[in-house]
């Protein structure tokens, strides 16, 4: 449990802007930007923040769904960046996604059985007479089963559909699963049945999780650590409950304080944060919260915060903490 399963190292990610007749870059969309962090065998770890922060597109970059503009991944001690596409295809079967809609990540055209059936088959896991067996077994891993074989994903609910896609994730017995907002399509009635199914999954095939949500509470319940992303950089990191109940980033405290609570009838003070997100094409210097910052000093404008511990094993990017 104690084993370093994945380590990234100051991963970046650019998109290029394109412009004119002839397609030009003109500029790059700062997607992710310096992102470092290490996630040991059997942990959970939430990536949280606000849409466009940069979230799904660190977890394609570790798959190398997207290639990496820079930095290193480095999966059970091999920096895998760099490895060529058969290599990484054998690696892939050992981390595997689980996707936000349950509704598009699914082919209308297959039935359940093919659906999860399919990766066994590109990756020839077992004999075709074993094939059926191994899929109804996933499938009551996830609470379906035989009789679902034959059904299309257009006769499942939204719930039913992504026990579908956790069992396709879990086919190959992966051992890093990312979870790309996991629930964040579902009714808030269903999240809290997927989100113990994920768990239980987790202690049954001891697997390690990446929690991708927009959601703090969400990411709180699941995971042991989280990361906090702001413009595609970390800016806070540490167990959960260092980060939830002692927040040292301002930006921390301003999602805490959005998180519903009963707590909010007796005085909870809501943190509003002023002014837009600036655009990750030309992200400000200095801190890059510091535009909407009501704490900001003159040293914030001029300076990046280095992701600096506080306290063992909790990393902060402000000069104020």
């Amino acid at each position: 449990m104690n084993d370093v399963l994945l380590t990234v190292k100051d991963l970046k990610k650019y998109f290029p802007v394109k412009k004119g007749i002839f397609s030009r870059t003109v500029s790059h969309v700062h997607a992710v930007d310096g992102m470092s962090f290490t996630l040991r065998q059997g942990d959970v770890l939430g990536l949280v923040g606000e849409s466009g922060c940069g979230k799904s597109t660190t977890a394609r970059a570790i798959l190398r769904l997207v290639e990496p503009t820079a930095g290193q991944v480095v999966y059970k001690g091999r920096e895998i960046t760099r490895l060529k596409k058969g290599a990484m295809r054998k690696l892939r079967k050992e981390m595997q996604i689980i996707y936000q809609d349950p509704y598009s990540s699914l082919n209308p055209r297959l039935r359940v059985g093919e659906i999860v059936g399919e990766m066994l088959e590109i990756y020839k896991a077992c004999g075709k007479s074993e094939m059926i067996d191994r899929v109804v077994h996933l499938l009551n891993q996830v609470g379906l089963g035989a009789k679902d074989l034959r059904r299309y994903p257009h006769e499942f609910s939204g719930g039913q559909r992504q026990r579908i896609g956790i069992a396709r994730a879990l086919a190959l017995n992966p051992a890093l699963v990312i979870g790309d907002e996991p629930v964040s399509a579902l009714d808030l009635s269903i999240r809290s049945q997927i989100l113990n199914l994920l768990m239980d999954l987790k202690d049954k095939y001891h697997l390690t999780y990446i929690i991708i949500s927009h959601d703090l509470g969400v990411v709180a319940y699941l995971c042991r650590q989280i990361c906090v992303m702001y413009l595609g950089q970390a800016v806070e990191y540490g167990p959960t409950a260092n980060v939830c109940h002692q927040p040292a980033h301002p930006y921390t405290r301003a999602l805490i304080s959005a998180i519903p609570s009963v707590k909010a009838a007796a005085g909870k003070k809501r943190i509003i944060l002023k002014g837009d997100i600036p655009s990750p094409i030309a992200p400000p210097g200095g801190c890059r919260f510091h535009p909407r910052c009501d704490q900001r000093q003159e040293i914030c404008e001029r300076i990046p915060p280095d992701l600096r511990p506080i306290e063992a094993g909790h990393l902060v990017a402000c000069h104020l903490a």
